[in-house]
């Protein structure tokens, strides 16, 4: 229902794809408020868990300065392709949050050293739909939150392999991704992105490594999750990071189609 609505509205992202998931949740809010009704969710056929399958590599420990790695290979990753499995492979086994594959857009980096060694693994996809501290540091309201939220990106997963003990490598590592992530994401959704994002659990990290990498602190998560609308409903308060890709990013933030 949501996609046929998306169509008749003709309601797009700059890429040319229907946005599906934000006329569902449209939809589902009129539900909630009363204004509409909508039909009993379907159940659908439960569908059976992808078998995780781990890539052979090499655990033998690289611990070294970081010019002894230089210089460093940073490879997109591709659907389907052998960098993929690997990726994945990799998150799923060593990442504490776990991995069950990308949704909606997304761009993954495999990092290597200069002897074809796998160092790292970073993710980034959609940002969060709403976070106060990060709204009030761009000057979002919430009309203009909801028309340029595709221009900014969350840094989702994070991981230096556990064998990896290199001083200084993740804040190498995010100032040489945000080099290039902005031509990466526009060849591969042709629309730019001007603001990076992430959540650290602040109970786990210090988030040392964005500091180091000049990511501005703007505030911490209340410790509720994503959709929960009950003070039972809990999550772990994280620490909000933000990284400009552009000098006059708040400009191209707060632009409406009209302007």
């Amino acid at each position: 229902m949501s996609k046929e609505l998306a169509e008749v509205w003709d309601w797009r992202d700059r890429s040319g794809r229907l946005k599906d998931m934000a006329c569902r949740a449209f939809m589902l809010k009129l539900h909630k408020q009363g204004r509409i009704v909508l039909p009993p969710l379907r159940r659908s056929a439960p569908k059976r868990k992808k078998l995780f399958v781990e890539v052979p590599h090499s655990i033998a420990p690289i611990t070294c300065s970081l010019d002894k790695l230089l210089p460093l290979q940073i490879k997109v990753v591709s659907p389907g392709d052998k960098l993929s499995q690997l990726f994945r492979s990799f998150l799923t086994a060593y990442h504490y949050l776990d991995y069950r594959g990308p949704v909606g857009k997304n761009i993954g980096y495999l990092i290597y050293d200069n002897r074809n060694r796998p160092l790292a693994c970073l993710l980034f996809g959609a940002a969060a739909w709403q976070t106060a501290p990060r709204d009030q540091f761009i000057g979002w309201s919430h009309e203009i939150r909801k028309l340029n939220l595709e221009l900014v990106i969350n840094n989702h997963r994070f991981l230096i392999l556990p064998w990896v003990k290199v001083p200084n490598l993740a804040s190498y590592l995010l100032g040489a991704i945000s080099k290039q992530i902005g031509k990466d994401w526009f060849l591969k959704y042709n629309h730019p992105i001007y603001l990076l994002e992430t959540f650290v659990q602040k109970d786990r990290f210090k988030g040392t490594c964005y500091q180091a990498s000049n990511w501005k602190h703007v505030g911490e998560t209340k410790g509720r999750t994503r959709n929960g609308q009950h003070n039972d409903l809990k999550a772990p308060i994280k620490s909000i990071y933000v990284y400009p890709l552009h000098r006059r990013f708040r400009q191209r933030l707060l632009l409406t189609r009209s302007t």
